[in-house]
């Protein structure tokens, strides 16, 4: 009897007294940084979820994305992935993710997690296929020791940033530093969407977006409040600016807290973007993670997200990225940056928002966005024509 049942086992792969076989998943994530925790993670995971086995992979990141859609193509796709919003649409297409919902449901952690992240997360169809794991918001740095002297306080409205950014624009320093090259339409869009623009058919050219973006491009055509390099600008020269206090506020996320800091020491800080009665908007950085179809464990995989989303797990893996824990207690926690940096991101999260999740997005982004701005700040479009362009990239011409 004992010889038949061994022989039964040997056949259906089961084993006594060891305990089932090891489930093995595969999770693909990107980092920059040396100092990498995954290893200590996933020996502190592994430790409390006996007979499941974590295989991290760093994939690099000018790669990652290509290799992500090879594997999906040949069936060989990772159990769980970092993935960001943009890429959401091509991944439901695909069919590539599953939704988590009914795993969040019964996540006794769900709570934790800032409940703006939820919505921002949430896809087209009112599922969720993503579970966050780090973020950044875009907010405005300002010189406290630039306001301080000019009798100014952080404007809250357009209209008082425009005020301000005259009053501060003198004896060659300038209000705003604008960034007009490729990646600046987030010092754009919350001004614009602020005072009535809005990114859906439509919204791009209304009078109240119209106006609006009058009102940006006069900004450095009448009012000169931009360095006059401004159309051309990056990130490199805007936050330079900025340290060396040539421009007095700039837009950027949590990332430069530390060596704005270090330069500037408490003559900068942070506040959101400026609103309009009651409107706003700033751009959020995204992280997640996802359970691909293809994983044949995909409770498992569930297991390993959640623990990467739960505080002080996620408040480890965070310390390596420089972004922020997603949740409500490990923020609390948080120290790798100032606190007036932490508190300005989390104010920031009821106005944060992502760019439309089509195609078009990225030409936007990468072409459309930087050459008519720079365009209309050089005069050589109008501010009307410039937000023409754009609904007709989105939507096509009327």
């Amino acid at each position: 009897m004992r010889k038949s049942l061994l022989a039964f086992a040997a056949v259906a792969g089961l084993s006594f007294g060891a305990g089932a076989a090891d489930q093995k998943i595969t999770f693909w994530y990107h980092f920059d940084n040396p100092e990498n925790p995954i290893k200590s993670l996933v020996a502190k995971f592994e430790a409390e979820n006996p007979g499941i086995k974590v295989e991290a992979q760093n994939i690099p990141w000018n790669t990652y994305f290509e290799q992500m859609d090879t594997a999906i193509i040949g069936g060989k796709a990772p159990d769980v992935a970092m993935v960001k919003l943009w890429k959401l649409p091509q991944l439901l297409e695909m069919e590539a993710i599953v939704p988590l919902d009914d795993y969040i449901a019964k996540w006794p952690d769900k709570a934790d997690v800032l409940p703006n992240l939820w919505d921002i997360n949430k896809a087209p169809n009112g599922k969720h296929y993503y579970l966050p794991i780090q973020y950044v918001v875009l907010y405005l740095y300002y010189r406290t020791d630039l306001f301080q002297a000019a009798g100014l306080q952080p404007p809250k409205t357009p209209d008082e940033f425009l005020a301000a950014a005259k009053k501060l624009t003198k004896d060659g320093v300038y209000g705003y530093g604008m960034r007009g090259a490729k990646g600046g339409h987030d010092y754009f869009l919350p001004f614009v969407i602020a005072m009535g623009a809005k990114m859906e058919k439509g919204g791009w050219t209304s009078p109240a977006a119209i106006k609006a973006a009058e009102w940006f491009v006069d900004m450095h055509r009448v009012h000169k409040v931009f360095p006059p390099s401004a159309p051309n600008d990056g990130f490199n020269e805007v936050l330079g600016a900025l340290k060396a206090g040539k421009t007095a506020m700039t837009i950027h996320h949590i990332g430069s807290a530390k060596t704005v800091a270090e330069a500037l020491g408490d003559k900068v800080s942070a506040v959101p973007v400026p609103t309009a009665n009651g409107k706003g908007w700033t751009s959020f950085g995204d992280e997640s993670t996802a359970i691909f179809a293809q994983s044949k464990n995909k409770d498992a995989a569930w297991k390993w997200i959640s623990f990467l989303s739960t505080a002080d797990n996620n408040n480890e893996f965070n310390k390596a990225t420089g972004q922020m824990p997603v949740t409500k207690s490990g923020t609390a926690k948080w120290t790798l940056h100032e606190k007036r940096f932490v508190d300005a991101t989390v104010a920031s999260l009821p106005l944060a928002g992502i760019l439309p999740l089509v195609p078009e997005t990225g030409e936007f982004t990468n072409a459309v966005w930087p050459t008519n701005m720079q365009r209309a700040l050089l005069g050589e479009i109008t501010p009307k024509q410039m937000m023409e362009n754009f609904e007709n990239l989105f939507y096509g011409k009327k």
